[in-house]
């Protein structure tokens, strides 16, 4: 890699090694509690989630004053180098507060154009998928692995992943339906994990509706980077969230883009 990327990619590293320390005390303790951030639904958010942001704001502050910030939990912290840290504490904090280890900390650094490298770690399992420009890989209890995206299958032959059954909006679901319809498996609930495994090359496809920045950065970064293809619902960039479609190949790609573009 490029001195400029090691150097990144070292911070990133020292980013996700704090988050785990902060985040595994808490982790399946019967005393951990969640505090509700919507009027109306339920978005928890946990004193783990926070103090894993705090911590990677701390070693940012030290090590990159300059860069930006946005963080999920402590929002947008101006930076004059054309850098900025997208953080997630911890993604899928539903599935963090019921014990199973689907969940991760997601980070990414990058320009206006997007995300240059990217990181998916899960503190408990003891994985942490890793992209650069220069390639991808997982460092994991099978040690280093590097990641490449699956081959190309048609969507007959396909699993698809999403998080929530309603995907988004009614429509959205409509068009989420209408892919996962004609693939072979379609599975929910996991969270960042699913892109993980794009990258691993066990998943073809994940979609998605009504995400965030933090949600998505870290995940573009690793996918990409083994091989896949990550855009909105109309091909174009995705790195600001929204509609995100993330595809092991451009041709599983493109067979799905086409279904979602009969909806509107």
């Amino acid at each position: 890699m490029t001195q400029t990327h090691d150097a990144l990619l070292d911070v990133a590293q020292l980013l996700a090694d704090a988050a785990r320390t902060a985040i595994l005390p808490h982790f399946r303790s019967t005393a951990l509690t969640a505090d509700n951030k919507l009027d109306g639904g339920y978005d928890p958010v946990t004193v783990a989630d926070r103090a894993s942001e705090q911590a990677m704001r701390e070693i940012l502050a030290d090590l990159r004053p300059d860069d930006a910030i946005l963080g999920e939990e402590f929002g947008a912290t101006e930076g004059t180098s054309g850098l900025t840290w997208v953080l997630d504490p911890i993604d899928g904090t539903r599935g963090f507060v019921s014990g199973t280890p689907t969940w991760g900390v997601l980070i990414a650094v990058g320009g206006v154009a997007g995300p240059e490298i990217g990181i998916i770690d899960q503190p408990y399992i003891g994985e942490r998928f890793i992209g650069t420009p220069e390639g991808a890989w997982v460092d994991g209890p099978r040690g280093r692995v590097p990641l490449k995206t699956r081959a190309f299958r048609p969507l007959s032959q396909a699993t698809v992943f999403t998080t929530f059954p309603e995907v988004g909006t009614p429509a959205e679901a409509a068009a989420f339906a209408d892919v996962a319809g004609r693939a072979r498996l379609t599975r929910y609930g996991m969270d960042c994990y699913a892109y993980a495994l794009v990258a691993a090359g066990q998943v073809d496809l994940v979609i998605e509706a009504g995400l965030n920045a933090y949600d998505v950065q870290g995940p573009i970064a690793v996918i990409q980077a083994a091989g896949g293809i990550v855009t909105d619902w109309q091909g174009g960039p995705a790195h600001n969230g929204g509609r995100v479609l993330a595809a092991a190949n451009a041709q599983i790609h493109a067979e799905a883009l086409a279904i979602l573009a009969k909806h509107p």
